[in-house]
């Protein structure tokens, strides 16, 4: 199977995190911010940066990635086809382990909303702290991104415009159950 490379890559390498807490900033150029625009089916994606703070947990495999993004993005509306400009300020956490760390039961039983997410793996001795920034920006997304003063035309069936009573489709069955046996 052929791996798909991530349009907003920044990868991190575990072994090279100290025992503290690393922190940096990242920011997609021009051309990933296309590549990411064409991925999540946006009109454009006019900037993201991001602040993103990786910490080892002591006694353990586990990395904590925090990170907090802003994106200008532009998406179409879905009743008039206009352009549609919103700002995301969003954070988020999530936990990392090496695969091996990661216990199979855990992903096989089912997750409630009172409990933390599995961890994501490690992958090749990596985390790529850019893909988990493109992965939350999608999830902020607004999937049904409205211009403002849009709504969609409500069918009104045709008896009702003319301000008769709209027929009822049950109709016939009312009569049945009135019919005597």
């Amino acid at each position: 199977m052929k791996e798909i490379q991530p349009e907003f890559s920044r990868p991190v390498a575990v072994r090279q995190l100290g025992p503290g807490e690393t922190s940096m900033e990242i920011q997609a150029d021009s051309h990933e911010r296309d590549a990411l625009a064409k991925r999540f089916g946006l009109v454009s994606l006019e900037r993201l940066v991001a602040e993103v703070r990786l910490r080892p947990v002591s006694g353990s495999s586990l990395v904590r990635l925090r990170g907090r993004f802003e994106a200008d993005v532009v998406q179409q509306c879905g009743v008039t086809l206009d352009e549609v400009r919103s700002h995301l300020d969003e954070t988020f956490e999530l936990a990392y382990a090496p695969p091996e760390g990661i216990e199979r039961e855990a992903l096989d039983i089912m997750v409630t909303l009172d409990e933390a997410d599995p961890p994501e793996p490690i992958r090749n001795g990596v985390i790529d702290t850019g893909e988990a920034v493109a992965e939350h920006l999608a999830l902020a997304l607004d999937p049904f991104p409205r211009a403002p003063g849009a709504a969609l035309k409500e069918d009104r069936p045709e008896a009702e415009e003319e301000g008769r009573e709209p027929r009822n489709p049950f109709a016939a069955l009312e009569a049945l159950k009135r019919k005597p046996d």
